[in-house]
């Protein structure tokens, strides 16, 4: 939430630029990246995945002295916690980073009258915080709590992993900057973060000795005993907790909070990021409600009205999304159960094939978490269960080639405007050497001209400093990549979901000289334009900006269409569909929200005439800059969660912004009224046309659209066309009756050539969902009749060999089949006609392969195999066979034709 303000990334005419001192609680979720609690979850009674972060910021305003002094006033006088009990650490140093004790936090809490005895030294690994491998960081202190006390000295307890003495608020002290290379650098401003979690000082405020104990679980765990078979709760850990029950009361009750927490703000158990790493919460908690509680499917779903009990008063979004958080835990509860039994087998087969003290094989471990989506901790406990080890190091490889892999090498995914990005010591610099944020007001300078085409003015502008290799330069030499910092520009610069500008630049009486601008990035106020130069270029050069205007026009295009868009999910789909994302590019536009099931054909129609009416009407599209105060109050705005500048510039498709701003008007709720930085059309009309080319869920509850306007959109509407053509054509030709199996054959694989290329190519998403569900349809008709002539000429071929062999015990023959499956229906018919005879059949191709099918009378079982008769028969012309007792099928090579009649003879007379 703050880090543009550590990072110095912020606008500073941003609300969050505003902020000096603030407090809040927030909901946090620790189960993946850098500070990941899962594993501990349940093994302890004070670590959880979700849990409520009571914190007060500082941001360059007070620093330790204030902040020690403040928490200690809290916990001592207002919470009135005992003195005694309480134990604070602090930084004790790190020479091989350079860096001293911080006896200056020491020193003030001495001051406040902590005993000498309770304030404690300790290292990098517990008092240093970073919420990253890169970025600001510092040293911190901590107030741990004695739930024992009775005037014992519990120093020795302090950072152990003793539940009896627990940390319950962190004050971190942000004064460093940890850089790529791993060194330290002093941040420009000082600030403080401090954490306290709610759970654990609710546990103290209680007189209790576990947070499971306290109002914020109980009913939980209490919930859980009546949905299970297992004994109540009573609070054991480690090997105390026989069959780990009590672990697993507290695995579900914790995961439960969280599930409902992240569902309900629209994170979903999913395949990457946040989403995965909810999945993986799920599973564990389904797997121990299954395993280890004994309790039927469903128990985890069923504690969602307790959460929202306990929670609801706080979150009244939980309340409202009850049902929703149920449907999602019960549907994907029901697909992990499934693979759940089946991994379970795995690893019980595994482990019998093992050899004794060994380490459980790597490549099982890795197929059972990418195939079945196992997570590794569900892996180590199954294994940790059987007293054996994953061999980590091979997993630990497999990991990596994968991630190498998904990546397209080692060297994939470094972004070429990596370098542009300001660092936090450059932008101190830039600030403290009064280099003023680039003004970039002239990106919204543009009018249409006499004949409706869109005019771009270009820009004169002053290079006022040039960053390269992190660090800030008054000259770069030519050749070499640069990021240009100008005190104006007419470049809009990637932000709000819009791709920026691309374009040039040329110095000012040097008109042959062009500068390519690749890409343009906002950092703290300052545009900072990716250049490569072409020759020497200096801070102090005049420079003239002109950017492209096609693909400038194009992005335009599809960002008014987004807003168009985003108003018509909202007409059609209700006004609760809420926007979760979008991407503007000068190709197409991707647009997320919330939906309560799939979109449907119909409904996509209707999104694409409303947005055509608008465009029909060619409405003025206004746009205007307001405070923000101001803005947030207009009726119906839509407004996506983020930091927004202030004052903050307001986009109303035909209704003038003065209107909407209007005391009780209800004009915004009848047309499309958003905040937004980008750029935009001037008239809905230039938008031409919309097609929503894609929509899928992204998970449940969650769709993404994918649209094209202009003429991209005209030519969807085209393609269309066309392939709506060629289906009719194919529906027709497949009513006529066809007597040909080669023709039918090929009639079937031009439906599956449709269906691909229906699949892949862009076109109105409602019609390829119409042609889709025609052609599937297709398909199963033209497998029918396939089966059908199939049939019936296997019937005739059948009768002419009965008429021939006449209940003979065994019929050995060649006969022309134009497939396997047509010879195999030649000698089902044979036998179902006449139940006592076994089957083998020869049919030899024009490709010089020789089919073979065959099937053994149940009388002569087991003595008599067909799978065998037909591997003795296919050896003899250098092929393959396989099948069962019953029924078996193979081929080979003309060439041996003749012996294998003879060995199919003989082999059956052996058994008979």
């Amino acid at each position: 939430q703050f880090k543009p303000i550590f990072l110095g990334t912020v606008h500073p005419r941003s609300e969050l630029a505003q902020h000096r001192r603030v407090v809040n609680s927030q909901k946090c979720v620790r189960a993946g990246g850098k500070h990941n609690d899962l594993e501990d979850v349940g093994r302890d009674t004070y670590h959880h995945t979700f849990f409520e972060m009571l914190g007060n910021w500082s941001f360059g305003d007070y620093f330790k002295d204030e902040a020690c002094s403040m928490a200690w006033e809290l916990l001592t006088e207002v919470y009135e916690i005992p003195r005694d009990r309480l134990y604070v650490t602090y930084f004790g140093g790190d020479p091989s980073l350079g860096l001293s004790a911080d006896e200056e936090c020491r020193d003030m809490w001495l001051r406040l009258g902590v005993p000498a005895s309770h304030v404690l030294p300790f290292s990098l690994k517990d008092n240093f915080w970073e919420m990253g491998d890169t970025g600001p960081c510092g040293p911190c202190t901590e107030i741990h709590y004695d739930h024992v006390g009775g005037g014992r000295n519990a120093a020795a307890l302090v950072n152990q992993g003793s539940p009896d003495v627990v940390e319950i608020w962190n004050l971190v002290f942000m004064q460093y900057s940890r850089e790529a290379e791993g060194n330290l650098l002093p941040l420009p401003q000082h600030h403080v973060d401090t954490g306290m979690g709610l759970e654990r000082l609710v546990t103290v405020l209680q007189n209790k000795r576990s947070n499971y104990d306290t109002d914020l679980f109980t009913p939980i765990l209490d919930a859980i005993h009546k949905g299970c078979r297992a004994p109540r709760y009573q609070g054991l850990v480690g090997d105390a907790d026989v069959g780990r029950v009590n672990m697993a009361y507290r695995v579900v009750a914790d995961h439960v909070r969280t599930l409902c927490v992240c569902i309900t703000d629209g994170i979903y158990p999913g395949f990457s990021g946040a989403e995965l790493v909810l999945r993986r919460i799920l599973r564990r908690a389904v797997r121990f409600c299954a395993e280890v509680l004994q309790a039927p499917p469903g128990l985890l779903a069923s504690l969602v009205p307790t959460v929202v009990e306990v929670l609801g008063d706080a979150y009244p979004e939980l309340t409202r999304n009850a049902n929703q958080i149920k449907d999602v835990i019960n549907e994907n509860e029901a697909a992990f159960l499934s693979s759940l039994e089946r991994g379970r087998r795995i690893i019980e087969r595994t482990v019998q094939q093992m050899e004794p003290s060994t380490n459980f094989p790597a490549e099982v471990a890795w197929s059972l978490y990418g195939n079945l989506g196992f997570p590794l901790d569900l892996i180590d406990l199954m294994l940790e269960e059987k007293g054996i080890s994953l061999d980590s190091a091979a997993f630990n490889e497999l990991a990596l080639e994968d991630a190498k892999r998904k990546a397209g090498g080692p060297e994939a995914g470094q972004a070429g405007s990596a370098g542009s990005q300001l660092d936090v010591h450059s932008l101190a610099r830039l600030r403290s050497s009064s280099v003023p944020a680039t003004d970039d007001s002239p990106k919204y300078t543009y009018a249409l001209g006499q004949h409706g085409q869109y005019e771009f003015s270009p820009c004169q502008a002053t290079v006022l400093m040039l960053y390269r290799d992190q660090s800030l330069q008054k000259e770069v030499g030519a050749g070499q990549r640069c990021g240009v910092i100008l005190d104006r520009t007419n470049f809009y610069a990637e932000q709000g979901g819009q791709d920026s500008d691309r374009g040039y630049m040329i110095r000012l009486g040097q008109q042959d000289v062009l500068f390519p601008v690749e890409s343009v990035h906002l950092c703290g106020g300052y545009v900072v334009h990716e250049v490569t130069a072409v020759e020497t270029l200096r801070a102090g050069d005049q420079v003239q900006l002109f950017v492209d205007e096609a693909q400038r026009l194009a992005c335009m295009t599809n960002h008014t269409a987004t807003h168009l868009l985003n108003f018509a999910l909202r007409r059609v789909l209700g006004d609760s569909t809420e926007q979760r994302g979008s991407h503007v590019t000068a190709e197409r536009l991707r647009f997320d929200f919330d939906t309560k099931g799939h979109v449907t054909v119909e409904q996509l129609q209707q999104v694409e005439q409303v947005v055509q009416d608008l465009i029909k009407k060619n409405e003025v599209v206004h746009m205007a800059e307001v405070p923000l105060t101001l803005a947030r109050r207009v009726q119906g705005l839509r407004a996506v969660d983020e930091g927004y500048p202030d004052p903050v510039r307001i986009v109303s498709l035909g209704v003038p912004v003065e209107n909407v701003l209007t005391c009780d008007s209800e004009a915004a709720m009848q047309t499309s009224v958003e905040l937004c930085c980008g750029t935009h059309l001037l008239q809905t009309g230039s938008v031409e046309d919309l097609v929503i080319i894609s929509e899928r869920q992204l998970v449940k509850g969650i769709s993404r659209v994918i649209a094209v306007t202009g003429g991209r959109a005209k030519e969807a509407r085209e393609v269309g066309q066309c392939l709506a053509m060629e289906v009719d054509s194919v529906s027709l030709r497949m009513k006529q009756r066809i007597t040909s199996i080669p023709e039918m054959q090929n009639l079937s694989k031009e439906v599956g050539q449709l269906t691909k290329v229906v699949a892949s190519t862009a076109m109105p998403q409602w019609q390829r969902k119409e042609l889709q569900t025609i052609l599937k349809a297709l398909q199963r008709t033209a497998n029918t009749a396939i089966k059908k002539l199939e049939l019936q000429q296997a019937e005739k071929k059948a009768q002419i060999l009965l008429t021939k062999y006449c209940n003979q015990p065994v019929i050995i023959d060649t006969v022309p089949a134009d497939s396997l499956s047509i010879l195999m229906k030649v000698v089902n018919q044979l036998c179902d006609k006449s139940p006592g005879t076994s089957v083998l059949l020869l049919s030899p191709q024009a490709s010089g392969e020789v089919l073979c099918a065959c099937q053994v009378s149940k009388n002569c079982l087991p003595t008599f195999s067909a799978a065998d008769w037909a591997v003795a028969v296919c050896t003899q012309m250098e092929g393959k066979a396989g099948g069962s007792p019953v029924v078996a099928k193979g081929s080979g090579n003309a060439k041996g034709m003749q012996g294998a009649l003879t060995a199919a003879l003989e082999f059956a007379q052996s058994k008979l």
